[in-house]
């Protein structure tokens, strides 16, 4: 029986794949836990329609998310924190300290799309990877400084 997968299925498929199972494996769990849909015209038509208007949007996100990436190439950001012995902070830089950084600069920024291994915890300048879309990263240039 030929079905189009409706989800991922490991050791089967992707999602919007047409694919070939028994009809017994197809009838009896795939289409009753709506995992697949029998592949008439009218589904295979539907679907082919669907994957259209889904990578117009992926294209679309795509496109936001890389104009957004050269926006925070121009924006060079410095954050000022106490210091202590050996240029150490008392505090640390955290994502969240730096979305706020650029909010002032003009650039909105979830602070989950901000990759940080671990908080920053001295001063100098740092290259900050921001995560904006699965193919786009953007690169923000941070200084942290003394505070005077």
């Amino acid at each position: 029986m030929k079905i189009i997968l409706r989800e991922d299925i490991h050791g089967l498929g992707a999602s919007g794949e047409l694919v070939t199972v028994r009809d017994g494996y197809a009838r009896n769990y795939l289409l009753p836990k709506k995992l697949a849909v029998a592949a008439t015209d009218k589904n295979v038509r539907q679907m082919e329609h669907e994957k259209r208007v889904i990578a117009a949007h992926q294209a679309k996100l795509r496109a936001s998310a890389t104009a957004v990436a050269e926006k925070l190439a121009q924006a060079d950001i410095k954050i000022a924190r106490k210091v202590g012995d050996q240029d150490k902070l008392y505090g640390s830089v955290t994502a969240l300290d730096i979305a706020d950084a650029l909010a002032e600069k003009g650039v909105r920024i979830d602070r989950r799309e901000i990759v940080l291994a671990e908080p920053i915890k001295a001063i100098g300048s740092y290259e900050i990877d921001v995560r904006l879309h699965h193919d786009v990263i953007g690169k923000v240039k941070l200084e942290v400084v003394a505070e005077e």
